[in-house]
C-alpha cells in the first residue's frame, strides 16, 4: 500500500471534547457528500508514510471545510490527542464520479495542453493549490508557465486523446517568455567598464 493508491480527504486538528470526537478539516467540495463514510486511513505525523485503516463510527459536517469526527476504538480525548495533525486518505478508487467535463488534478498530469488558438503547447507537470485559486503548471519553451483552473480557461480533458483543452487570454505566455526588466537592466558581465 503505497501514498500513490491513496487521495488526500483532509486532516485531523483538535479533539472536541472528552469522548473521542477530533475537528476534521476535509479538502472537498461539499462535506455532506461523506456524512456516510464508512472507513479512513490515516497518516499519523510520527509515521510519515504508512497508513492506517480507521472505521468512521460519524462525521458530522460544520461548515464548508470542518467537520465532526468520531473514530471507532477512539472513546477519550486521551485517545483522541495523538490523532493531531494526522492526515485524512481514501483510496482513489473511492473518489466520487465527476461529470463529463470535470477532472481530478491528478489524473490530467502528463496529459498535453492544446490551446484554442496556439495548438499543442506543452504538458501538464503538475497543480499548485495557492490561497486565490488552483493553477495548473506546464512547460512551455523551457519555462514553467502557471495557468489558473478556472472555467474561463481551462475547459475540458479528453481522457481518449490524454489532453487538457485551454483558452489563454492573450499574453500570458509572452508574460513567461520575455526576461523581467530587472533581467534587462542588468548591465552584461562580459563588457568592459
Amino acid at each position: 500500500m503505497t501514498l500513490d493508491d491513496y487521495y488526500q480527504l483532509g486532516s485531523i486538528g483538535k479533539p472536541h471534547g472528552l469522548k473521542g470526537f477530533v475537528m476534521a478539516f476535509l479538502d472537498v467540495d461539499d462535506p455532506q457528500e461523506y456524512r456516510k463514510l464508512k472507513s479512513v486511513l490515516l497518516e499519523m505525523p510520527t509515521a510519515p508514510g504508512k497508513l492506517v485503516s480507521y472505521d468512521v463510527e460519524k462525521l458530522q459536517p460544520q461548515s464548508n471545510e470542518r467537520a465532526l469526527l468520531k473514530l471507532k476504538g477512539i472513546d477519550r480525548i486521551e485517545e483522541a490527542e495523538p490523532l493531531r495533525n494526522a492526515k485524512l486518505y481514501r483510496s482513489l478508487q473511492e473518489l466520487p464520479a465527476l461529470a463529463a467535463d470535470q477532472f481530478y488534478f491528478h489524473d490530467v498530469i502528463g496529459y498535453t495542453v492544446l490551446d484554442e488558438k496556439l495548438g499543442q503547447l506543452g504538458t501538464v507537470e503538475t497543480f499548485y493549490e495557492l490561497p486565490q485559486q488552483d493553477v495548473l503548471a506546464m512547460r512551455y519553451k523551457g519555462q514553467e508557465v502557471l495557468i489558473p483552473v478556472v472555467d474561463e480557461l481551462v475547459s475540458h480533458a479528453d481522457q481518449a486523446t490524454k489532453t487538457l483543452h485551454v483558452t489563454l487570454p492573450d499574453g500570458l505566455l509572452d508574460v513567461y517568455l520575455q526576461p523581467s526588466s530587472r533581467e534587462q537592466d542588468e548591465p552584461d558581465e562580459t563588457e568592459e567598464a
